[in-house]
């Protein structure tokens, strides 16, 4: 991008900083869920249908952090209508998440292992894991910045008189 069009467009590249944030924080946050998710399936033997929403749940804590801090700027002092807009997006996005994992269970099973990389074994509710979480982080990244960032929550507050 050149100076000119960076002047013409400013937003274009804080925009392109805003979905990288994204990104990073979405790696980092589907790190958190995977091992959750995994230490609950195999070492506590819960079934991918209990632990998935749990993994989720402690993903949507630190993704909340990192998304007021970090990815999208100038949010720490959301109002409450906001915030319960990222609450209801998250859960729409577990809803998501877990008629996902069921769905890929149904399809492709879960226990069957996918593939071996030394002494590790990556099973299919891992595969199913990483498909439903590509799915669902598209459905997050444009509801979230949405709730976050366009107006549309304040807009609405401000008609129906609720919220901050």
């Amino acid at each position: 991008m050149t100076e000119t069009q960076r002047k013409e467009n400013p937003g274009k590249k804080s925009a392109w900083g805003e979905i990288l944030r994204f990104a990073i924080a979405g790696g980092v946050c589907f790190l958190i869920e995977f091992a959750v998710l995994v230490l609950l399936k195999e070492k506590l033997g819960l079934d991918t249908l209990i632990a998935a929403p749990i993994a989720f749940a402690v993903s949507v804590a630190v993704n909340y952090l990192l998304c007021m801090a970090w990815v999208f700027k100038g949010t720490k002092d959301a109002g409450t209508a906001a915030k319960a807009g990222f609450l209801i997006t998250s859960l729409i996005g577990l809803l998501l998440n877990e008629l996902l994992m069921l769905l890929f269970r149904l399809i492709f099973g879960e226990e069957a292992v996918a593939v071996t990389l030394g002494q590790t074994r990556v099973s299919m509710y891992m595969v199913n894991k990483c498909l439903a979480t590509l799915l669902v982080m598209i459905w997050n990244f444009f509801t979230k910045k949405a709730v976050l960032t366009s107006g549309w929550v304040r807009r609405m507050t401000e008609r129906f008189g609720k919220g901050k």
